[in-house]
């Protein structure tokens, strides 16, 4: 399979929004190992602290498309 990129960056962000969804979704559930670098691992534990921290720059998947229906309107 074939994935043209610059045929997906021509989708409506609502779209796109929605491919990603299923992407992470899939990601989520799958066995294959995830390597991560040095780097890569700091900033998912700075952003993870944060997010228990209880700081607002996260949104829930509602609220994302909540934000992404308001701009299509």
């Amino acid at each position: 399979m074939s994935i043209e990129l610059d045929e997906l960056r021509k989708l409506p962000v609502t779209e796109k929004l929605r491919i990603v969804e299923e992407l992470w979704d899939d990601i989520r559930t799958s066995d294959e190992p995830l390597m991560f670098s040095a780097d890569d691992r700091n900033e998912v534990l700075r952003r993870s602290s944060e997010m228990n921290a209880g700081s607002d720059s996260s949104l829930t998947r509602a609220e994302l498309w909540n934000r992404v229906n308001k701009q299509d309107a």
